[in-house]
């Protein structure tokens, strides 16, 4: 069940912990892929924490903000990009995207699968999407008092499993928000030691799972014709050579 999007303004941009999550998987999210431009990005769930660093040089930023959930208005003090939409339909043209980031949008939906069919429809070829779970070795699943304590936790393999289901293929893998989920001043000054420590140990499991995926895109091996038409009809084939006529008379030839 989607969060209400009143509860993830709150929390993001009202309370010092959520500034410090927002900040802590955007900088990965950039050490992944930084922003290039003219390029088309889009953001479902709750993605709109994320999607500022594209404002600035994308082509198109989209704001995809599930019913259930709710929409709010973003950027503030500047032209909306967010639009309310289903799980199941986007309202976006097929092939459309460069870049897509998924936050509190495929743990919390309904129908998880619906949402990847939509998540690989809309994306280009060369195309790659980031989705950003509740790690189920983390603390931060097991904690009501922030969003990622809803829904649907994943295991690495569990999530990239899944994405290869849909027709997508997982480049990188890492997590993130390696400290408590904790309101008190010690752990949020220390924040991005936490961070720095958890990039440079892998098996310090953060709070955060998240998965870079790229859209697969199958080539032909052999055109349908060709491998239909075994042996290709030649013209006059089986027509026999024409043999010489008798010789003319000496005095019958010109």
């Amino acid at each position: 069940m989607h969060l209400d999007v009143q509860d993830l303004r709150d929390f993001y941009y009202r309370t010092a912990l959520g500034r410090v999550a927002q900040r802590a998987i955007r900088d990965q999210i950039l050490r992944l892929s930084p922003p290039a431009p003219g390029q088309s990005v889009a953001g479902f769930g709750f993605a709109s924490p994320l999607l500022r660093p594209w404002l600035a040089e994308a082509r198109r930023v989209i704001a995809l903000m599930p019913g259930p959930q709710g929409v709010m208005p973003w950027p503030q003090g500047m032209e909306n990009v967010s639009v309310l939409c289903e799980d199941t339909a986007w309202p976006l043209p097929t092939g459309i995207l460069d870049r897509l980031m998924l936050l509190h949008g495929l743990e919390t939906s309904d129908n998880p699968a619906a949402v990847l069919e939509e998540a690989h429809r809309t994306l280009g070829p060369g195309g790659r999407a980031v989705f950003v779970v509740p790690n189920r070795a983390g603390l931060w699943a097991r904690r009501d008092a922030t969003p990622f304590g809803h829904g649907r936790p994943y295991s690495s393999g569990q999530l990239e499993a899944q994405l290869r289901r849909h027709g997508f293929t997982p480049e990188r893998s890492l997590t993130v928000l390696h400290a408590p989920p904790s309101h008190a001043p010690f752990w949020l000054r220390t924040a991005d030691f936490w961070e720095r420590l958890g990039r440079r140990l892998p098996w310090l499991s953060g709070g955060v799972l998240m998965v870079e995926a790229s859209k697969q895109v199958y080539a032909p091996t052999r055109g349908g014709l060709r491998a239909a038409v075994r042996r290709p009809l030649r013209v006059l084939e089986g027509v026999g050579v024409p043999a010489p006529g008798p010789a003319l008379p000496r005095e019958g030839r010109v």
